[in-house]
C-alpha cells in the first residue's frame, strides 16, 4: 500500500459514518502490525485534553483519529474529554486497544461553586461559575440509574444554546438559522457548540450574499473592517461571530446564574457514581477565585476532587521563562498540587486553529514539568485500566 492510499486511509478515520471510521482503522492497525507502518517508540510526552468531534474539534477529529495520530507521534498516552457528553470514550479506548495506546477518556461541563460565587474561577466574566473534568471514564455504557444525569448535561447546553440562537438571529436577519436543519448536521451526534453555531451562521450568510453584499454585511454586523474578516466563512470571521456576538456583550450571550450549572459538589459525585475521577481544571491563577487556590482545592477535594487538569500551551510565553506571569503561577500550581499529592494532567484542546496536537516539552518553560504531567496521566490510566 502507498503513501496516498494511507492518507486516504487516515482521512475515512474523520468520517461522522461510524462502520467507516471502524474499517479504516483496523486496515491501518493491520499495516502497523504487519510492519508496512513504523511507530516510532512512546516517550514521556502526553496530552490528556483532547477535544474530538463529538463536541468540536477545529481539524474535525475522532477518536479514532486522535488515537492514530496520537501512536504515530510517538506519546506516552493520550486521553479525551467532550463537553457535557462521553460519546467519545468507547471508540477511543477500542482504538487505542488495537495500537497498543495508554489511553483516558472524560468529559467536561460546567459547574456552580457556591462558595466562591462572587469570585471569577475560570469561566472568564461568569462568578461561581466553573470548567470541571470527570477523567479516567471506564469503558462501556453509563448504568441505567444514572443516565439522566449524564443526559441533563447535554440537554441544558442544548436548551442555552436554542435561546442563544434565538437572540443571534434577531440580530442578524434576514440570515437566521434552524437550529436543527443547518447546525444539527454539522455534528456526528447532535453535541451543538457555540463553535459549530459560528460555522452555521458564517454558511448561511454566504448563501444569502456574495461579494461585497456579504463583506458589508459582517463588517457591519461585527463592527469590523473587511480585511479582518476572512470570508466568506474561515476561522477569523467564525472567531469574530463567537467573541462578538455570543460572549459577555455580546446580543446572543445568555448570562448564567446559580440555577443554570449543577453545584460541584453533585457533579463530583455523579462522577464518582459512574467510577470516573473528578478533576479540577486551573485555567492561569490570575483571576480573583484561583488567586484563592489553595481555599478552591480545600472545598474541591473534601467534595471529591482527586486529580487536576493544566492547558500548559496558554501559561508561558517561549523563551521568558520566568520572567513571564503566567509560567510564574503555573510552576506555583503545580508545587501546591505535588505537596497535596494531586496528580496533575495536561494537554490542547485543539478546540481553536493552529493549537498544538501536543505541547513543545522541549520548551525550557515546560521541559521540567514533563515527568509530573507523564505521571499524572499514569494515575488516570491505570484507573480505568484497572476498573
Amino acid at each position: 500500500m502507498n503513501e496516498k492510499q494511507i492518507t486516504e486511509l487516515e482521512a475515512k478515520l474523520d468520517s461522522f459514518d461510524g462502520d467507516v471510521r471502524r474499517n479504516a482503522l483496523d486496515e491501518l492497525a493491520s499495516l502497523a502490525a504487519s510492519g508496512k507502518i513504523k511507530f516510532p517508540a512512546a516517550d514521556k510526552r502526553t496530552n490528556m485534553h483532547f477535544h474530538t468531534f463529538y463536541s468540536y474539534n477545529a481539524e474535525g477529529l475522532s477518536p479514532a483519529k486522535i488515537a492514530w495520530l496520537a501512536k504515530k507521534s510517538g506519546l506516552g498516552a493520550a486521553g479525551t474529554v467532550d463537553f457535557d457528553v462521553v460519546d467519545s470514550t468507547d471508540e477511543f479506548y477500542d482504538a487505542a486497544a488495537k495500537l497498543g495506546l495508554k489511553a483516558s477518556s472524560g468529559m467536561e461541563t460546567r459547574v456552580f461553586v457556591p462558595e466562591f460565587a462572587d469570585r471569577e474561577i475560570n469561566s472568564p466574566g461568569e462568578p461561581g461559575i466553573a470548567y470541571h473534568m470527570a477523567t479516567a471514564i471506564p469503558y462501556g455504557p453509563v448504568a441505567e440509574k444514572f443516565r439522566p444525569q449524564l443526559d441533563s448535561f447535554k440537554t441544558m447546553a442544548q436548551q442555552r444554546n436554542r435561546v442563544m440562537v434565538e437572540k443571534v438571529n434577531a440580530y442578524l436577519s434576514p440570515v437566521i438559522l434552524d437550529y436543527d436543519k443547518d447546525a444539527v448536521p454539522l455534528t456526528p451526534k447532535g453535541n451543538v457548540t457555540e463553535r459549530h453555531l459560528c460555522l452555521a451562521y458564517a454558511k448561511k450568510a454566504a448563501a444569502k450574499f456574495a461579494g461585497n453584499e456579504l463583506a458589508n454585511f459582517w463588517s457591519g454586523k461585527l463592527g469590523q473592517d473587511v480585511s479582518k474578516l476572512d470570508l466568506p466563512d474561515g476561522m477569523k470571521l467564525q472567531g469574530l461571530i463567537r467573541s462578538k456576538i455570543m460572549k459577555q456583550g455580546g446580543v446572543g450571550y445568555v448570562r448564567p446564574d446559580s440555577n443554570s450549572f449543577p453545584k460541584m459538589k453533585d457533579v463530583n459525585k455523579f462522577i464518582i457514581d459512574i467510577s470516573g475521577t473528578p478533576t479540577l481544571t486551573w485555567l492561569n491563577g490570575l483571576s480573583k477565585g484561583e488567586q484563592a487556590i489553595e481555599e478552591l482545592l480545600d472545598i474541591a477535594v473534601a467534595d471529591g476532587v482527586a486529580a487536576v487538569n493544566i492547558i500548559p500551551d496558554r501559561n508561558y510565553t517561549p523563551g521568558k521563562g520566568m520572567e513571564d506571569e503566567k509560567c510564574r503561577k503555573l510552576y506555583e500550581f503545580v508545587e501546591i498540587c505535588i505537596k497535596r499529592k494531586l496528580p496533575i494532567i495536561a494537554g490542547t484542546e485543539m478546540n481553536s486553529p493552529g493549537q498544538k496536537f501536543v505541547d513543545d516539552f522541549n520548551s525550557k518553560e515546560l521541559a521540567p514539568l514533563c515527568e509530573e504531567f507523564y505521571k499524572g496521566a499514569m494515575f488516570v490510566y491505570n484507573h480505568t485500566k484497572h476498573l
